[in-house]
């Protein structure tokens, strides 16, 4: 069986990665001219480090987790008060690392002539798995997968697409270094929050997100970044003083403008966020592109092409966490002062057990039957 992987993402990198361990011919396409890490850091939950170990390839990533310190976590707000705690069960079982270790980690597992750069897909002919690319030539394939991202080609070409949509929030994302931290945080103000996670190396990666007409290309809007969140608890003044400009990122919120009907075409499947982009606010968007792989690599390791059951299963589980992420980010960036105070107060009272039963459902994962 022959496999194709357009996109070298993290679900793409992953599967690729599972697959050639098992002996199978794969092959991953890049557009780009080198493998992008993009974004700035990033948390693998529980499922996502779970994922990792059962497809074989976690050891590195398990032995930068034994680097990091115990993670604790909880929310706050901007007053510095915590409202609730996240159970050391939850956040000593997950890994921060910034996104060029995560990449070359998972291409570890894969020999440089497995990976093709410069190869942008522009065409898939779902019934024959055949694609074209962009300087004309054409591969055939067992198997196409479609993992490559949000504006996924083999999504526009082989699927119903129904685009992306601005969720209605910016976010800014940075990793800095000299200001340590203790436990990872998220602040909740009024259609605003900021974040910021201790990574294994000792760096901090940070976000800040508010509700503002979508972020154009090139912008940085620094100004109200720092107007919003300069009188906010320590450490964010800290955090935002000491990270160079030049190295935040300010991009648009998008998600796919509505749920797609199936995950594959004839011999063209798709996973991670070309299946199902969703808003960050669970955290979820690249352990969900995880499990994905983890399910098709069972599937194809076994010799079958009958996605129906990957379609299935995956489709309900994603889409559920995605429709969960999308409320956490209306609920968070709706109202005003009355409604914000009125949310960090039922939250303060919610008991902690409450709110670490439903992160662990969401965070939970087990290879399901197939």
């Amino acid at each position: 069986m022959r496999i194709g992987i357009i996109g070298a993402g993290i679900s793409g990198l992953t599967l690729g990665a599972a697959l050639h361990r098992s002996g199978i011919d794969v092959q991953v396409y890049e557009e780009h001219a080198q493998i992008r890490s993009g974004g700035a850091g990033i948390t693998l939950a529980p499922n996502g480090l779970a994922v990792l170990d059962a497809l074989g390839i976690g050891a590195d990533f398990r032995a930068l987790q034994l680097q990091q310190a115990p993670l604790q976590g909880g929310i706050r707000n901007p007053q510095g008060d915590w409202l609730t705690r996240i159970s050391p069960e939850i956040t000593h079982a997950s890994l921060a690392l910034d996104r060029t270790t995560l990449h070359s980690l998972l291409l570890v597992g894969l020999p440089s002539s497995r990976v093709h750069t410069s190869a942008a897909a522009v065409g898939v002919d779902a019934s024959t798995g055949a694609v074209t690319f962009a300087d004309g030539r054409e591969e055939c394939f067992d198997v196409v997968v479609g993992a490559d991202g949000i504006r996924s080609a083999v999504r526009a070409t082989c699927f119903d697409d129904p685009g992306m949509t601005y969720a209605g929030y910016n976010t800014w994302r940075a990793i800095t270094e000299g200001v340590p931290l203790d436990a990872g945080f998220e602040t909740w103000g009024t259609r605003a929050r900021f974040g910021a996670v201790p990574l294994h190396d000792g760096r901090t990666y940070w976000f800040a997100v508010t509700s503002a007409p979508e972020a154009q290309p090139g912008t940085q809007a620094l100004h109200q970044l720092h107007a919003t969140f300069a009188q906010w608890h320590d450490p964010i003044p800290k955090l935002l003083r000491a990270t160079p400009e030049h190295s935040v990122q300010y991009l648009p919120i998008h998600e796919l403008a509505k749920p797609l009907a199936s995950y594959h075409s004839d011999k063209v499947v798709l996973v991670g966020d070309a299946a199902h982009a969703m808003t960050p606010n669970l955290g979820q968007g690249a352990c969900q592109g995880l499990e994905d792989a983890a399910v098709l690599a069972r599937l194809l390791r076994a010799g079958s092409t009958d996605f129906s059951a990957y379609d299935t299963h995956r489709r309900r589980r994603s889409q559920q966490v995605a429709r969960q992420s999308r409320l956490i980010g209306r609920a968070l960036h709706t109202g005003g002062d009355r409604v914000t105070a009125a949310r960090n107060w039922i939250l303060k009272h919610v008991p902690d057990a409450v709110i670490n039963r439903q992160v662990q459902a969401v965070t939970a994962w087990a290879v399901p039957e197939m």
